[in-house]
């Protein structure tokens, strides 16, 4: 076997289903080695989405996703995408080409500090220098992905390391330096370097799929966390996405925060842990009910900007913070327990000691009543007149009432995908992606790709802004050539509306926020998929029927809605 070879061992033995990839002559044994050991390979229009979609792969399955490019700026086109999964704590195998091992350093095509790139992205890296160390070094990387506080890991493999060993030693004969002096050293060297490459090359093969410990909570802090939440009035529970990491358990935690009977406020990857209108989730009114509660618990959720930095609740609140992450736990505010380990995990045992589900009965109720106000209120906004174009809300509502309970949401977006997120309820767990802390744009494409790989049989669907679909467009023609239907619904207002609202009142200015009503629909059909134009909100139904159709036949959609400007979201920008 080549060393192309020996990492698809790796990855099959591994559990992994899908390598994303733009090809790259510095990695094709790579991706012909999987090909041929049934793990499918597909193939994007830009390094970022197969990153991204590796990304997606690892949250909705709690395995690690797989990404492979090529050297140089294969390698540099991923470094947004690396950045986001790092801060999202998902985690990704990403596999880097890299010029021969004799040439680094010599200015070899594509030859770059690849590893020194990535040291503040990645929770691990590795430069491979023999063939005998590119399995171990796999394995590695899929151990540390997952172990601890999860991420991204990088491994780089020259391209000499990949191919098969004597097409490498016919490569580097004719390297030969010749008959002087200078020349001969050059051919020992190379025999030297050649030796030492491939010696026990074939002594390491592909392990057992390995198994990560997820951290267990102490169950002495448990124990004071449940003392506590039994004294109080008025607890409130934030659950995010770290407390799903372990995918495969997401419906025991479902379970556990439903036992507890706290009212709660999911998060990233929570959103629809509970289902779509449990009686516990609260969706409106946030700030007032942490101002008002007498006890916080952050579930896999730091105290950063989206909570103004732990000022959110009250400094006499009794606050609990259960984390992975040692400088998440005490980040911006120390709680008054911490728990060091998988929030997941510490609901389920806080459930188990609290028979509090009776409790609480009048702060629900008074929270639910705000949440139901907050909703009629959304409702009324929805009926505004927008100049003769769409109301955002309007559309998020029509969009609200077709969705099947198996639907997977993706996030991208600005000002759009922020109001969706207020009418537009995921289903079940794992059924929203969005990009987290990091608020990257482009994430769309890549995330849809990998759900609907993941679960072929849901619709999944991309609410974009129109901004934000400008970077990932062009893979409309990955979703035709690998046969994925997803649908996608662009909120087209010709505007960089969430930076807009900000500068034009505060600055006067809307330089660089200014788009046009560009039709998005034209380029998914050049593509070969679905083009729709809405700009009628009495056609929302029947052109959403149409999606649906479309996509159900095997065609990727392209909805592409003219949207007017309402005042829903003044004044939410984040710092």
């Amino acid at each position: 076997m080549h060393g192309g070879d020996r990492i698809a061992e790796v990855l099959k033995a591994q559990g992994i289903r899908f390598v994303f990839t733009l090809c790259g002559g510095h990695i094709s044994p790579i991706l012909v080695g999987c090909k041929q050991r049934g793990i499918r390979v597909v193939d994007t229009r830009h390094e970022a989405t197969a990153v991204f979609a590796a990304d997606a792969v690892a949250r909705l399955t709690g395995t690690p996703g797989v990404a492979a490019v090529t050297a140089g700026p294969g390698v540099t086109n991923t470094i947004t995408a690396v950045k986001n999964a790092q801060m999202a704590q998902s985690p990704v195998v990403l596999l880097g080409g890299a010029a021969p091992t004799a040439l680094k350093g010599r200015g070899a095509l594509q030859d770059i500090e690849q590893i020194r790139l990535f040291t503040s992205l990645v929770k691990w890296s590795k430069a491979v220098r023999r063939v005998a160390d590119l399995v171990p070094a796999v394995e590695t990387a899929f151990r540390r992905a997952r172990e601890g506080v999860p991420g991204p890991v990088f491994v780089e493999c020259p391209v000499d390391l990949l191919y098969e060993e004597s097409l490498i030693r016919g490569w580097y004969a004719e390297a030969s330096g010749g008959r002087t002096l200078a020349g001969k050293a050059l051919d020992v060297y190379l025999r030297w370097h050649l030796h030492r490459m491939f010696t026990g090359a074939g002594a390491a093969t592909a392990g057992a799929r390995i198994d990560v410990e997820v951290p267990e909570p102490d169950a002495d802090a448990v124990q004071r966390v449940v003392q506590g939440l039994l004294e109080a009035e008025r607890p409130v529970m934030l659950v995010g996405s770290q407390a799903v990491l372990d995918a495969p358990e997401v419906h025991h935690i479902a379970e556990a925060v439903e036992r507890i009977g706290v009212p709660v406020y999911l998060s990233g990857m929570a959103r629809g842990l509970l289902g779509k209108a449990h009686p516990l989730q609260m969706r409106h009114k946030r700030r007032q009910a942490l101002k008002e509660a007498d006890f916080v618990i952050l579930a896999g959720v730091p105290c950063d900007f989206r909570l103004n930095y732990g000022k959110h609740f009250r400094r006499r609140a009794f606050y609990v913070s259960a984390n992975r992450s040692r400088r998440d736990l005490t980040r911006n505010r120390r709680p008054d327990v911490g728990v060091l380990g998988d929030p997941g995990r510490f609901v389920r045992a806080v459930a188990a000691l609290c028979p509090g589900a009776s409790r609480w009965t009048d702060w629900r109720a008074t929270l639910r009543e705000r949440d139901d106000a907050r909703c009629a209120e959304i409702e009324q906004q929805a009926r505004f007149s927008t100049d003769g174009k769409i109301n955002p809300l309007h559309l998020c509502n029509a969009i609200e009432a077709v969705l099947e309970e198996d639907t997977i949401l993706v996030a991208d977006g600005g000002d759009f995908v922020a109001t969706a997120s207020y009418i537009i309820s995921p289903r079940g767990p794992l059924a929203w992606l969005d990009p987290g802390a990091f608020g990257t744009l482009g994430v769309g494409a890549g995330f849809a790709l990998g759900a609907k790989l993941c679960r072929p049989e849901a619709e999944v669907w991309i609410l974009f802004g129109d901004g934000s679909v400008g970077y990932s467009l062009t893979e409309f023609d990955t979703f035709v050539r690998h046969e994925l239907p997803v649908i996608a619904v662009v909120g087209n207002d010709a505007g960089w509306t969430q930076i807009a609202r900000e500068q034009v009142e505060i600055l006067q200015d809307d330089v660089g926020t200014v788009l046009a009503h560009t039709d998005y629909h034209r380029v998914a059909e050049g593509f070969g998929g679905t083009g729709l134009h809405l700009d009628d909100a009495a056609m929302i139904p029947d052109v959403l029927a149409c999606a649906r159709e479309a996509a159900s036949k095997g065609y990727p959609v392209l909805v592409n809605a003219i949207l007017g400007k309402t005042n829903f979201r003044k004044g939410s920008i984040s710092m």
